[in-house]
C-alpha cells in the first residue's frame, strides 16, 4: 500500500501485481484532516493499513537529487564515499542528511568508464518526522521513496521493448519530466511551470509555450547524454480540465509522438470505478506509482 500525503490530506491507493495481466488497483481513498496526522489516522481505520507495509512519498521540497560521477570504491563503501562528494554540495551539514544512490545505467557497448550516479539527499529529521507521523497512526512504513520513482514505475508499463520513453505529469507546483527505458530511470527534471485556469486563455497560452520551451530543451539535452536510447514518445500523465489542449499544443511543436494517458490502459480498475474519471486519475497518480513500487537490488 502507498500512502502520500498533500498538506492536511492523505491519499491511500493499493496495487496487486498479476502475472500476465494488467495489476490491479483493489483501493483507492482520499481523507482530509485538521492535521497531516488526523488525515493519516483516519486512512489507517478506513484501509486497514496495519495488515500492509506502507510506502510513502517525499514532497519535492523535502529532497534533492544531484548527479555525481561515480567513485572508485567496492559496493560497500559506496554510500560512505558518496557523503564526502556531497558534503559540499547541500546547503546543510553532510552529518544531518540521509543519502541513497540510485544508479544509472550505461551504454553496453562503450568502454569501461567512470559513470553517472544520482544522490538522493534529505535531512534526517524530515525522514525521522515522516516516520513518526506513521508511528503516531499505527501504520507499518516500510519504505520513503520520492515522485520521480513512482512516475517511472508508471511509464515501465508502457515502454516498448529497447525504446525509451518521457513521461510528464502535473500538479499543483508545476510539471515533472522523466526519462526512463528498460524500467530504469535515466533523468528527471522539475518544470516550475503550473498549468493555468482553463479560462485565464492568455496565461495558458504563455505557459504551454514555456513548457515547450523547456520539453524541447530536455529533449536535445537527453538525446545527447544518452544517444544510445531511442525515444519512442511522450506521454502525459493525465491532467485535470486545465490541461485541456497540453497535448495537442506539444504535438504540434515537439519532433516525437505525444500521447494521453488513460491509466485504465495499462491498471485493471474495475474494483475502484471512480478512477475512471480523469481529475481522479491526476489526484492519484503518483500514489498509484508508488504502490506499483517492488523492491529492487541495491547498490
Amino acid at each position: 500500500m502507498a500512502i502520500t500525503l498533500l498538506g492536511d490530506a492523505a491519499c491511500a491507493a493499493h496495487v496487486r501485481r498479476v502475472s500476465s495481466a494488467a495489476p490491479v488497483v483493489t483501493l483507492a481513498a482520499c481523507h482530509a484532516g485538521a492535521s497531516a496526522g488526523e488525515a493519516l489516522e483516519k486512512i489507517a481505520k478506513e484501509c486497514d493499513a496495519a495488515r500492509h507495509q506502507c510506502t510513502t512519498l517525499l514532497a519535492p521540497r523535502e529532497y534533492q537529487i544531484l548527479s555525481v560521477d561515480s567513485p572508485s570504491v567496492p559496493p560497500a563503501e559506496l554510500k560512505t564515499a558518496m557523503r564526502w562528494r556531497l558534503k559540499d554540495l547541500l546547503d546543510y551539514h553532510i552529518d544531518d542528511a540521509t543519502i541513497d544512490v540510485l544508479d544509472v545505467p550505461q551504454d553496453r557497448n562503450a568502454p569501461a568508464r567512470s559513470h553517472t550516479l544520482y544522490a538522493i539527499a534529505a535531512r534526517s529529521a524530515t525522514i525521522e518526522q515522516r516516520q513518526d507521523l506513521f508511528g503516531q497512526a499505527k501504520i507499518p512504513l516500510a519504505v520513503i521513496d520520492i515522485p520521480e520513482m513512482a512516475q517511472r514505475n508508471i511509464a515501465a508499463l508502457l515502454e516498448a521493448e529497447g525504446r525509451g520513453i518521457a513521461m510528464l505529469s502535473f500538479d499543483a507546483d508545476g510539471g515533472l519530466l522523466t526519462f526512463s527505458a528498460g524500467g530504469e530511470l535515466y533523468l528527471a527534471r522539475r518544470i516550475d511551470v503550473p498549468l493555468p485556469s482553463e479560462s485565464d486563455i492568455e496565461r495558458r497560452t504563455a505557459a504551454f509555450d514555456r513548457i515547450t520551451l523547456e520539453l524541447q530543451r530536455s529533449l536535445d539535452h537527453f538525446d545527447r547524454q544518452y544517444h544510445y536510447i531511442t525515444l519512442a514518445k511522450l506521454v502525459l500523465a493525465p491532467l485535470g480540465p486545465d490541461g485541456a489542449g497540453l497535448r495537442e499544443h506539444l504535438a504540434e511543436n515537439l519532433y516525437i509522438p505525444v500521447e494521453a494517458l488513460d491509466l485504465g490502459s495499462v491498471l485493471d480498475l474495475s474494483a475502484v470505478p471512480a478512477l475512471q474519471q480523469p481529475e481522479q486519475q491526476q489526484r492519484y497518480f503518483m500514489t498509484l506509482g508508488a504502490a506499483l513500487r517492488h523492491e529492487e537490488k541495491a547498490l
